[in-house]
């Protein structure tokens, strides 16, 4: 295990080696916890991030999901509870978890391939990177197309967590995806929005 002081540091530590999760405080000097979060996001993609936040601090929770964080803990904690939180993404970030396809045959709708079994998703020949949250996400919608995802259920399924709020957080990520899959983000043909409720994945593919 690895520790580093700064957020700069932490950036370098965790490109140059990239290691198996990342436990990542808020207040850092150099940068903070959420840049260097956004950073890491945009550079290394499967690499679990549990944020530290302040004791019922939601707006630290909720900007820290935004920027990509796969989970968080309050302070103070246990090292016995932050043991648990790390198995726990970990497990998340490399167990498959979309509704609908719970064998690992290939999930083919159009041009666009998902692999359960590697994880992996190409649009014709071109490979896409995603997260393990944006995988899931595009995994769960495409194993299901037309069904309509509210956002509270997306937060219960693909996050674990049933706090009202947190909206924003699903946005976030979908939007980022929608950046990745799309031909052009601006008006998507995959996944859809469905105002006031949710998503879904277009029938049509």
């Amino acid at each position: 295990m690895k520790t580093v002081e700064d957020g700069l540091m932490g950036v370098k530590t965790a490109l140059d080696d990239p290691p198996d999760a990342v436990v990542l405080d808020l207040m850092l000097p150099k940068m903070d916890g959420l840049a260097v979060c956004r950073e890491l996001r945009e550079k290394v993609n499967y690499l679990p991030i549990l944020m530290l936040t302040a004791k019922d601090d939601v707006v630290d929770k909720v900007l820290g999901l935004e920027m990509g964080a796969d989970d968080y803990i309050t302070k103070p904690f246990s090292l016995r509870e932050l043991e648990a939180r790390i198995k726990s993404v970990l497990r998340r970030s490399r167990t498959p978890s979309a509704d609908g396809a719970k064998d690992e045959a290939p999930i083919i709708r159009g041009r666009l391939r998902i692999d359960p079994a590697r994880r992996e998703v190409t649009i014709g020949d071109r490979q896409v990177d995603l997260t393990p949250k944006e995988f899931d996400l595009l995994r769960l919608f495409a194993a299901n197309p037309g069904r309509v995802f509210p956002r509270k259920y997306l937060l219960e399924k693909i996050w674990d967590y049933s706090y009202e709020g947190y909206d924003r957080t699903i946005d976030s990520h979908i939007n980022r995806l929608r950046a990745k899959i799309e031909e052009n983000p601006e008006n998507p043909q995959m996944v859809l929005t469905v105002w006031g409720i949710g998503y879904k994945f277009s029938d049509e593919q």
